[in-house]
């Protein structure tokens, strides 16, 4: 690893928490701050404090449980125009937040000075510089994050280099340069920053002089490239979120980034061990702001490291850099093999080897689980996106699943009620249920046939397997096999359940799509209940710390 040092700087909890459809509470930004200061982010913005009550709650609570390693920054804009700095009320609530770091947004651009602030350009540097000051002069150290830099310099480069002059001259420890449209290409950041370090005469190596970081948005689908083209321009900062959060298109991904700055071109970002942390942190911190897992993430998702030709499979067996350009395993990932019709006898022996089976390709079994999963696929089944199902089909090929419970027969009825002009579906399920020759019959009420019979298949078992009190469904998808059938259509469905731990997906096919929901919820619970007691070993299973 090299010596040079990357300070990493994460914005989740505020411009990550800008992107659409995220909204997060004060219980889970206190949740998230804890894990990105056990995975060794040395610097975690927390928020604008006075911008809303629930940001300086944060602050306050941060006091009674401070962090490990991290250090917490607030964010502000400058002062605002033609009003002295320590009489602005919203430098005082980041007084109040009592932070050792700040870090200030300034304008860069002269269109936004005028048209946007409706100012003096003499007047935004005098902002800029004075706000530095005041918070320095009360003992507060700044981060001055360049708004707009990138477009402002290509618009007015005099002008923009005299607002990072207003900033050093205020004592700012560290100059951002913020492409925050995110229009900039790489090209761009390199020959900008080199042009920037050289006109300001910045020694980077010196003990006093600012330090350059960036920060990248990612509208162009550039921000990791842009973020990458800084540090090997001299930027030792690199500031991001986790999974790419941010408003309109997200931010530099620090799960993306990390791994490429450390692990491809040498820099120090993180301990070894913190940096496998890194995919159950990414998995960890999706289900706090309520967003799918995105499977084909670089480096953290799913299928990241996923092989499904039977070629690969093949090769992956012998030797893992064949289709691996790392080892999973570092940054806290893992190898998975997928298995769908595509899939040769290599596929089914390495996928029995996670189940801790030793398969050979002599044993006629290997090809009996084969075509019995070729056939089901053309029936309409899809074991590549059902891995628990998959799992279930293997463990009775080789004669090893277990009866844990038989479904005699359900009934489900469904009444749909209008109120007003909203249609409310109220179902009911009566389910038959024979366990240990003990023969149970239970009804539930659900606000749909899928729910009613789900909470009815529970409500029977629990009382022999009380671990099914912890399950419940995490995601439901239904796809129409040949909608040219019309209402005979066949429907595949996918049910993913967890155990607040672990998540598996079992998949039904059917022309009933109530037949093709209760074998996907069958199966689940049938699978969570091996994974319970042990008696199954999934590599497909998704891990979190949660």
């Amino acid at each position: 690893m090299s010596d040079k040092k990357i300070w990493l700087y994460d914005t989740t909890l505020r411009d990550g928490a800008q992107r659409e459809g995220i909204s997060l509470s004060l219980t889970d930004k206190l949740k998230i701050v804890q894990k990105l200061d056990e995975m060794g982010i040395p610097f975690i913005e927390g928020g604008w404090p006075g911008a809303n009550p629930k940001d300086v709650q944060f602050f306050w609570q941060l006091k009674e449980t401070p962090l490990k390693q991290a250090q917490v920054v607030a964010f502000c804009s400058t002062r605002r125009p033609h009003k002295r700095a320590e009489a602005d009320p919203m430098l005082k609530a980041i007084l109040a937040a009592n932070t050792h770091w700040v870090t200030i947004f300034g304008k860069s651009w002269d269109l936004h000075v005028i048209e946007g602030l409706k100012t003096s350009l003499d007047e935004n540097l005098l902002m800029i510089q004075e706000t530095i000051e005041y918070l320095i002069s009360q003992g507060r150290n700044v981060i001055y994050d360049a708004e707009h830099w990138f477009d402002g310099y290509l618009a007015n480069p005099e002008y923009a280099l005299l607002t990072l002059q207003a900033a050093i001259k205020g004592g700012a420890k560290w100059l951002v340069f913020c492409d925050t449209n995110g229009g900039t290409l790489p090209h761009q950041i390199t020959t900008i920053v080199e042009q920037v370090i050289a006109r300001l005469g910045l020694d980077l190596d010196l003990a006093d002089s600012p330090k350059l970081g960036i920060h990248t948005h990612n509208d162009s689908g550039t921000a990791v490239a842009n973020a990458i083209a800084g540090v090997l321009s001299g930027i030792s900062m690199v500031q991001g979120t986790i999974n790419g959060y941010g408003e309109r298109c997200g931010n530099a991904n620090l799960c993306t980034l990390i791994p490429n700055l450390q692990l491809k071109l040498g820099y120090n970002c993180l301990e070894a061990k913190q940096l496998t942390q890194l995919t159950p942190n990414s998995r960890f911190i999706s289900e706090m702001v309520n967003l799918a897992p995105d499977d084909h993430a670089p480096f953290v998702g799913r299928s990241a490291f996923a092989h499904k030709g039977g070629i690969h499979v093949s090769a992956v067996a012998r030797n893992p850099m064949t289709y691996e350009h790392i080892v999973p395993e570092v940054i806290g990932n893992e190898r998975r093999i997928v298995v769908s019709d595509q899939s040769g006898l290599s596929n089914v022996i390495a996928k029995a080897k996670t189940l801790g089976l030793d398969l050979d390709k002599s044993d006629p079994t290997c090809r009996e689980i084969l075509e019995r999963l070729k056939t089901l696929e053309h029936q309409g089944y899809q074991f590549e996106a059902a891995e628990a199902s998959f799992e279930l089909l293997m463990l009775s090929a080789l004669n090893q699943r277990q009866l844990l419970f038989t479904i005699k027969g359900f009934q489900v009825h469904c009444d749909i009620l209008s109120a007003g002009q909203m249609p409310e579906a109220n179902a009911l399920a009566t389910i038959k249920v024979v366990v240990d020759d003990r023969e149970l019959l239970e009804v539930a009420e659900g606000n749909g046939p899928v729910s009613a019979l789900d909470k009815a298949l529970r409500k029977a078992l629990v009382q022999f397997y009380p671990q099914i009190a912890q399950f419940y469904l995490t995601d439901y998808k239904v796809r129409i096999l040949d909608g040219t059938d019309g209402t005979q259509a066949s429907t595949r469905v996918l049910i993913e359940s967890s155990n607040g731990e672990q998540r598996w997906t079992t998949v039904g096919v059917s022309s009933n799509i109530i037949d093709a929901s209760y074998q996907a919820v069958v199966e689940g619970i049938e699978y969570g209940i091996l994974l319970s007691k042990d008696e199954i070993k999934s590599f497909s299973m998704t891990k979190s710390t949660q």
